[in-house]
């Protein structure tokens, strides 16, 4: 399943780390491009701004940043409900056929990288669900901890093993079935090779902040979260009618804070765990970043925005598609 070349011709992706000052670049290239004639409009990029009610732990767009131009795939889901890949790339492509038949730019912002590359490359959508293997498998988590089943996959499918954290079940679990239905590693099946530059997006960057600086955003971001209120947003969520299922209860934040209520550790052990976490996630999506070859590092810098849109400009110019 792709994106038509079409549609991904028309689009701007804006990447990058967790804490790495996406949304503040984001709304300046917004000012740029409708100072040059664009009207822009934002697709979220991210796997858990998905969920309606998980706002502060996933450092969401304020309701004021939001109303200086439309934004699409947030707040769609329930967080006890499940959304695939395959799903969420059937949902942008609808949001940004709306976003081009307003004759507008669709910005896409986020940092999830298997996101990025099903948007850029595709996505392999795989056998149907093995029920009866899946329920074998979740009881071994159960049984034996994430790490059993993360070992059995990385005997199977070293690549997707390294790419998937022990703690993303779901996903660990569906790998596994995948091999199990198939006789190959996910990562064999994957559309792995880039388009042809013709059919790329007009602009794909991630900001690429030092190490250094990038481990105090984040530690800067956590407290920040804390103050905001992340043990009350979770401690309401828990208490909801639909409370969080397997995949939001792994949210970074939600997990640490979700172990503190349940009495399994203090607030200052649960903080220092979601910034050590957070730090690892961080590593892990630049290194998803750096592998992509259709994405270009830039630094930010005073003029970044000026610089992306110019880059913009200049690729629609020489586009035959307009917008």
């Amino acid at each position: 399943m792709k994106l038509s070349a079409d549609l991904l011709r028309r689009c701007v992706v804006l990447a990058g780390p967790t804490a790495g000052g996406k949304t503040e670049v984001a709304f300046a290239v917004v000012d740029e491009l409708a100072a040059r004639g664009f009207a822009v409009e934002i697709v979220a990029l991210d796997s858990m701004t998905l969920y309606r009610g998980m706002d502060v732990g996933t450092a969401k767009p304020t309701a004021g940043e939001r109303a200086r131009c439309p934004h699409h795939l947030f707040d769609v889901l329930w967080p006890d409900e499940e959304f695939s890949v395959a799903e969420y790339l059937a949902a942008a492509e609808t949001a940004v056929r709306d976003i081009v038949a307003r004759d507008a730019l669709p910005l896409f912002v986020g940092g999830t990288g298997l996101y990025l590359r099903s948007l850029l490359r595709g996505v392999f959508e795989g056998p149907p669900a093995d029920e009866p293997l899946r329920a074998e498998l979740e009881a071994v988590a159960a049984a034996d901890g994430v790490e059993a089943l993360h070992t059995r996959l990385r005997a199977i499918d070293p690549p997707t093993a390294e790419r998937l954290h022990p703690n993303d079940t779901r996903r660990v679990i569906r790998a596994i079935e995948v091999f199990e239905a198939t006789g190959r590693p996910l990562s064999s099946q994957h559309d792995e090779g880039p388009r042809p530059t013709a059919d790329r997006p007009r602009g794909v960057f991630w900001l690429d902040r030092p190490r250094d600086e990038l481990h105090r955003r984040i530690d800067a971001r956590v407290e920040t979260m804390l103050a905001a209120g992340l043990v009350d947003e979770v401690r309401g969520l828990l208490a909801s009618d639909r409370p969080p299922g397997k995949t939001a209860r792994q949210a970074l934040g939600y997990k640490e804070v979700i172990a503190h209520l349940a009495g399994e550790c203090s607030l200052a052990e649960a903080t220092a765990m979601l910034k050590a976490r957070t730090r690892q996630f961080a590593k892990r999506q630049v290194t998803w970043f750096r592998n992509m070859e259709e994405a270009a590092a830039v630094q930010p810098g005073d003029d970044l925005a000026g610089e992306i849109a110019r880059r913009v400009t200049s690729a629609v110019s020489q586009s035959d598609a307009g917008l």
